[in-house]
């Protein structure tokens, strides 16, 4: 099967991505196009316009910040993977960059097409979760900084309207004194994670944070943890009380994911 025919933009700019946006509300982005192009073959996407925002240099830029850094949205995993941007979680990014499924994807696929698309499989959904980072939208009037457990309302299901362009993620840099976990549970490699696991540790900043990811939607964020070095005991009844108590296999494999990424994080 093809794709159904449709226009094709490639703007300069943000502004202009925008216009094309709301002159059309059914039109798709295209960035790294590694969702989107089998969708469209497969016709489960069936836009009337496709606007292409490789051109837009504002999108693949890097801004560093004393606290933070803030990447484009079009960068790509593999330029995260290979060190070739700021790293502000001191290797996390690139640690889970590198389990991103083939190389072929990673040099194509984008981070800000995989938050726009939102799949609880994907991978930079539970690390910037655990990271804390807010997601960067530009629109017709403006802009607005959402943090990304809001900018993520379900499976596939985000906070940006038709006329709306996710034009990069900020990402609070980790002390010297950080450690991370992250572990991801796959049937094979490069396949999407069935479960995933994230564990970040920072005394300097007073942070002890852990997520379970690649659940039925948003990534679950686990409270109440004031010390690593016993937060495995208390991981199970901890995911129970966040609702993945339903089936016996998911909750195995999320808490089996989630003390894998402890032990990392442990052994840092």
């Amino acid at each position: 099967m093809k794709a159904v025919a449709f226009d094709y933009a490639r703007p300069r700019t943000v502004g202009g991505a925008i216009r094309l946006l709301s002159e059309k509300p059914d039109a798709k982005i295209l960035a790294g196009g590694q969702t989107l192009g089998p969708m469209l073959n497969l016709r489960l996407a069936q836009p009337s316009l496709l606007v292409d925002i490789t051109r837009i240099a504002e999108l693949a830029e890097v801004e560093e910040a004393p606290d933070s850094v803030t990447l484009g949205a079009t960068i790509t995993h593999a330029a995260v993977e290979d060190g070739r941007v700021p790293d502000p979680a001191r290797g996390l990014l690139q640690l889970v960059a590198n389990g991103i499924a083939y190389r072929a994807v990673r040099t194509r696929g984008t981070i800000g097409g995989s938050l726009a698309h939102a799949d609880p499989s994907a991978d930079w959904l539970s690390c910037f979760t655990a990271l804390e980072a807010t997601v960067v939208i530009a629109g017709p009037f403006g802009r607005r900084y959402v943090p990304i457990m809001e900018f993520m309302r379900g499976a596939l299901d985000t906070g940006l309207e038709h006329d709306e362009l996710l034009v990069a993620i900020k990402v609070p840099k980790l002390s010297t004194r950080a450690r991370y976990g992250y572990h991801k549970i796959c049937r094979k490699t490069g396949e999407f994670a069935e479960a995933i696991g994230v564990a970040v540790d920072d005394p300097g900043l007073g942070i002890v944070r852990l997520v379970a990811g690649s659940t039925q939607g948003r990534p679950i964020v686990v409270d109440g943890i004031e010390r690593l070095e016993a937060a495995a005991d208390c991981i199970e009844a901890k995911l129970l009380a966040a609702g993945l108590g339903d089936d016996a296999y998911e909750l195995s494999i999320h808490v089996a994911a989630v003390k894998r990424a402890i032990a990392g994080a442990l052994a840092a």
